[in-house]
């Protein structure tokens, strides 16, 4: 378990009055399918928080889980070529900014980051984040979410071809 990534994840949360709990579970989350097992929500209601490199600068993507990025999307509500967007490596996650694959959180960063949230999260009432590791999370709902991150909502899912 990465108890370092969890306290700054619980520290941040504490500051801002946050209601909740960090829960911590046995099984992993480090997937979308893991997280909906061990949380026992539907793939949708969890919440994916991504590093993208735009204009090489890290911003953070947060997705309904059963959603996929698109890149041309990103680059829309960044305002740049779609050729300045690239998804962070897991290593430079890691090495960035202390949280793994699979336990990266929406918040608990030394910096703001830049973020955009998928309105297709505002569906719910609440969706479940990673707390900093693949064993921890925690309920937040997206009006909470943004007054958080000071993202901004905007479409950034894949279109699915019927």
């Amino acid at each position: 378990m990465d108890v370092q990534g969890v306290d700054k994840v619980r520290a941040f949360l504490d500051a801002q009055g946050y209601e909740g709990s960090i829960r911590h579970t046995e099984e992993t989350i480090f997937t979308v399918e893991d997280a909906s097992v061990a949380v026992g929500v539907a793939p949708d209601k969890i919440l994916k928080s991504l590093i993208f490199l735009v204009n090489r600068e890290p911003t953070l993507v947060l997705m309904s889980g059963s959603n996929k990025v698109a890149p041309k999307k990103i680059a829309l509500a960044a305002g740049v070529s779609k050729s300045k967007i690239r998804m962070a490596q897991p290593e430079y996650v890691l090495e960035t900014f202390g949280y793994r694959v699979g336990g990266v959180p929406p918040v608990g960063y030394d910096t703001l980051l830049p973020a955009l949230i998928d309105q297709d999260i505002a569906r719910f009432s609440v969706v479940w984040a990673a707390a900093g590791s693949d064993h921890d999370f925690f309920p937040i709902a997206p009006d909470t979410l943004i007054a958080y991150t000071k993202g901004r909502m905007v479409d950034l899912k894949e279109d699915r071809v019927p």
